[in-house]
């Protein structure tokens, strides 16, 4: 996939990650999920992972966790509660 569908698969994949946090999907965890979703869908693809070429279930699991990621990165080094 392109960038831009990495970044915009990651905008929903953060604000979906902010609001099972609890603090109701914030801008910031729309754009922190949307540099996790770009950062972990570029390394698996340059790992050869199968499945992240296109828009599919594969896609969104990896674009969730690197969201996920990044926010509890985020949110430790803020001090506040995790998920």
């Amino acid at each position: 996939m392109s960038v831009f569908c990495w970044l915009a698969l990651g905008l929903c994949e953060g604000f979906v990650a902010g609001r099972i946090a609890g603090d109701g999907g914030s801008w910031v965890d729309m754009v922190l999920g949307a540099a996790g979703a770009m950062v972990f869908g570029l390394m698996f693809t340059s790992f050869g992972t199968g499945g992240v070429a296109g828009f599919n279930l594969f896609s969104m699991l990896v674009a969730a966790i690197g969201a996920v990621v990044v926010l509890i990165i985020h949110r430790a080094m803020l001090g506040r509660r995790s998920f």
